[in-house]
């Protein structure tokens, strides 16, 4: 059995995994990057893409981030993303559909704040597919 180490993701809606794991991939701003236990400190900001957690096994589980950061330290690794998606719950479907809700209030919005905040929704939507190649 491989060492673990403490991971923690965090958005700023709640903390979404805080668990022991045996790897995780990390879609950092110079390159993904995967981190092991006694991985060097390392500081580096997020750029959009997938984020892998290896628990152990076959056990894995799959999260788009987007915006943030991750940090190494001694005891384990944090990232803290903007947005962090599950893509367990995500499926191509509930995607498009989605998409297509945020185009249409791209459209609808009346107000620059509000067409600004909806086309930021899009934008995230469209990483998402795009990192998933649907």
């Amino acid at each position: 059995m491989a060492d673990t180490f403490k991971f923690e993701l965090v958005s700023p809606e709640r903390l979404l995994v805080s668990a022991d794991v045996e790897q995780v991939l990390v879609p950092g701003s110079e390159g993904d990057f995967t981190t092991l236990a006694h991985h060097a400190p390392l500081l580096t900001s997020l750029r959009p893409g997938l984020l892998e957690i290896g628990f152990g096994g076959a056990d894995r589980r799959r999260y788009f981030v987007r915006g943030g950061f991750a940090e190494v330290g001694p005891t384990g690794l944090t990232v803290l993303a903007e947005t962090a998606i599950d893509l367990f719950e995500l499926q191509a479907d509930t995607l498009l559909s989605a998409i297509k809700d945020a185009e249409e209030d791209v459209a609808d919005a009346k107000e620059d704040a509000l067409r600004d905040r909806a086309k930021t929704k899009l934008d995230h939507l469209r990483q998402v597919q795009a990192a998933l190649s649907l």
